[in-house]
């Protein structure tokens, strides 16, 4: 099974909507639905009343949010996401934290959801492999 089969529907954690946009844009074209949220609030919501399956996390969210809360409740869940930002030097601290692949902005969308899709395919090889 690879990341493609895996993923029906991914979460977008994005504040700036342009950015959410491209992103969703660029699943659908991969023939995934996306759910968009622009706080962890929002993202959260999401994770508990929709069937997401995997995420993009912008990390800072501006007015002081970050990604956090959602990234440890997908990693609780066992979900795959990445985190996608633009801001490294700042976010360092956090993302050694939440310890997830990090693709750094800008980035074209399309890679972005490529690269969720290698988590994705890997995380199945390792379930895989758990499972036997």
């Amino acid at each position: 099974m690879n990341g493609l089969t895996q993923l029906k529907c991914v979460l977008v954690l994005e504040d700036e909507p342009l950015i959410a946009m491209d992103l969703q844009w660029a699943l659908e074209d991969a023939g995934i639905d996306a759910v968009t949220a622009r706080n962890c609030p929002e993202a959260m919501d999401a994770i508990k009343n929709k069937s997401v399956d995997g995420a993009i996390l912008d990390v800072n969210l501006g007015k002081g949010q970050t990604c956090e809360n959602a990234a440890m409740e997908l990693h609780r869940l066992g979900l795959p996401f990445i985190l996608n930002t633009g801001d490294l030097d700042r976010s360092g601290e956090l993302l050694r934290r939440i310890n997830a692949p990090v693709v750094a902005k800008p980035t074209p969308s399309e890679l972005v959801v490529e690269r969720l899709l290698a988590v994705a395919a890997e995380r199945g090889a390792n379930q895989s492999r758990i499972d036997i």
